[in-house]
């Protein structure tokens, strides 16, 4: 038995019964602004940390517009978490506004101290200090925008944060990476994450010492977050920056596929929530397609899911995005 499948096994089987107990520990790289769903994904982990199953170390953003870390910055100031390190990648992708990362952070109705992305530190940095400071194999890393900011991680050096290299931090520090990318269902073409940066997607699934376990275009797209939830369950506060952006995504009502909160589900619940394929190796083309090709040592694995699986999903979420802040002193 090779120690990378060893690592496999003990990544996607211990996890379940040794760590039960404990919150899982999270980093959430997203491209927070480009789509509604990043906004949802971090609402619920921020409620799965309410409840004691997950405690959020950072996030990094590999949408590069100078909003989307002060809009992260009100999101996880309105939960009563400001501490929250938050990390903006420096010449990535997608430089425009979006639709409500601007509006909301510039609005003047939410507190936060994040101003502009610029004076966020560089998000490889942050993935680097926060990596250096976890015991060994403690931190799943979700990641449901581009691959730019893990791929830098894997080529960095040792410096002053650790005198490990990147992927030496990868190897020993995270279990698993639980990834939204791709597609599995219908292969042809390239997913929006994969192919915006496509090297770095090559990068990751190349280079990565870890398991990555994905979440394809497939899964979330039949799990609609539905506009209804958004009318009714958030009323428990005047101006609710999740909720806000919904509405400034799309017209109202509309509901929306929820690509990027099944992969935070799986990472926090994986035994409860979807299933998976059998391991290989997960291979990018020239046009962004996912190939994956099973092989028993290989420590890839996509998500597969019936249909009552994303029922219990839907009700996962519908009870976890719109839950209230809890009081940041209760925060371990």
């Amino acid at each position: 038995m090779t120690s990378r499948f060893l690592r496999y096994l003990l990544a996607l089987a211990i996890p379940a019964a040794a760590f039960a107990a404990a919150p899982v520990r999270l980093i959430f790289d997203t491209d927070m602004g480009n789509d509604i769903d990043d906004a949802l994904a971090l609402a619920m982990i921020h409620a799965l940390e309410n409840r004691g199953e997950a405690k959020l170390l950072g996030v990094t953003i590999s949408k590069d517009n100078p909003w989307a870390a002060p809009y992260v910055d009100v999101v996880n100031t309105f939960y009563r978490r400001p501490e929250i390190l938050i990390g903006a990648v420096r010449n990535g992708k997608t430089r425009d506004d979006g639709k409500y990362v601007r509006k909301i952070a510039r609005s003047g109705v939410y507190p936060h101290r994040l101003d502009e992305g610029r004076n966020a530190p560089d998000a490889l940095v942050v993935l680097r200090r926060i990596l250096a400071a976890e015991k060994d194999g403690a931190v799943v890393i979700v990641q449901t925008g581009f691959s730019t900011n893990l791929a830098r991680l894997l080529k960095a050096p040792s410096d002053s944060v650790s005198p490990l290299t990147g992927e030496e931090l990868v190897r020993r520090k995270v279990r698993f990476i639980s990834m939204m990318g791709g597609n599995f269902a219908t292969p042809a073409g390239g997913e929006y994450n994969i192919a915006t940066d496509l090297p770095a997607a090559k990068t990751l699934f190349s280079d990565c010492p870890v398991p990555i376990v994905v979440s394809g275009y497939e899964i979330g797209n039949r799990i609609l977050y539905p506009a209804k939830s958004i009318d009714t369950d958030f009323r428990y506060v005047a101006h609710h920056p999740v909720a806000e952006a919904y509405r400034l995504y799309d017209r109202m009502p509309y509901d929306r596929p929820t690509w990027d909160l099944t992969s935070v589900l799986y990472a926090v619940q994986p035994k409860e929530s979807f299933d998976t394929s059998q391991p290989g190796r997960i291979r990018v083309t020239a046009n962004g397609q996912t190939v994956f090709t099973r092989d028993p040592a290989g420590l890839d694995r996509y998500l597969v899911a019936s249909q009552s699986q994303c029922d219990r999903a839907l009700a996962t979420m519908l009870e976890l995005v719109p839950m209230r802040p809890r009081a940041a002193e209760q925060r371990q």
